[in-house]
């Protein structure tokens, strides 16, 4: 079937020596792998390789067979083009922590518009705004709504956050439930948009702490997660 939709990349992977396997997800079909032939070694051909880096938004053709095998792209170009995602160092190393986050945890080949709108409209913002130390936490908490373990927020007040089941709690019932700071700032995320994020204040000790949280709360709620190898450049480019 031949569609026309909205797509961001999630990843390119070379493939033998001028070929792109593109993994996509796309507002019609959720998540879509196409195999780009000779894109890397043709000057004229209608897709150029940087139009597949990490995160771009596109607007496709694409003819979608639904069969779970890699699909046909017929167009595509550039819409809403960043100002600043691929060439700032520091949101370079967050983009590629980013989009190797969504490589491990979306797998799902079907429509989700609420995802597909809240990720168009969190990297746009990260592009333009200047204030995107803790950008990453944020998204990453509420990324968690829309794979279907958000953090229930009904009794906030009490002091312990359930890892293994998403819920605060007055008193710890297994190996996965923390207190203390990490706690607070997670309440503090929950309780703030992108738009006031920068009021949070972290340091770089508490920023790894909560980061390490979340992706060990990822780890119990994904099967088959795995640990971003991005992440080591992530802490690098902050510290």
């Amino acid at each position: 079937m031949l569609i026309q939709t909205k797509a961001i990349i999630i990843s390119a992977l070379k493939y033998g020596e001028a070929d792109l396997i593109v993994k996509a997800y796309t507002l019609s079909d959720g998540l879509c792998t196409y195999m780009l032939k000779g894109v890397l070694k043709s000057k004229k051909g209608k897709f150029k390789a940087s139009m597949f880096q990490s995160l771009t938004q596109l607007e496709i053709v694409a003819n979608h067979r639904g069969t779970g095998k890699m699909e046909y792209l017929r167009e595509a170009k550039v819409t809403g083009n960043y100002q600043t995602l691929h060439t700032h160092p520091v949101k370079q190393a967050m983009t590629m922590f980013l989009a190797e986050m969504l490589r491990n945890s979306i797998h799902e080949e079907e429509n989700n518009e609420p995802l597909f709108n809240y990720l168009e409209y969190s990297f746009q913002f990260l592009d333009l705004t200047d204030k995107f130390a803790n950008f990453h936490l944020l998204f990453l908490l509420n990324l968690t709504r829309y794979l279907g373990f958000q953090p229930e927020i009904g009794m906030t007040d009490l002091p312990f956050f359930n890892l293994l089941d998403g819920v605060f709690q007055e008193i710890p019932t297994n190996d996965y439930c923390i207190e203390g700071k990490n706690v607070d700032l997670l309440k503090s995320l929950l309780g703030t948009d992108f738009d006031a994020l920068h009021q949070i204040k972290m340091n770089q000790t508490s920023r790894n702490e909560l980061l390490n949280m979340l992706l060990l709360y990822y780890e119990l709620h994904i099967e088959g997660f795995r640990k971003p190898k991005s992440l080591s450049v992530l802490n690098e480019i902050f510290g």
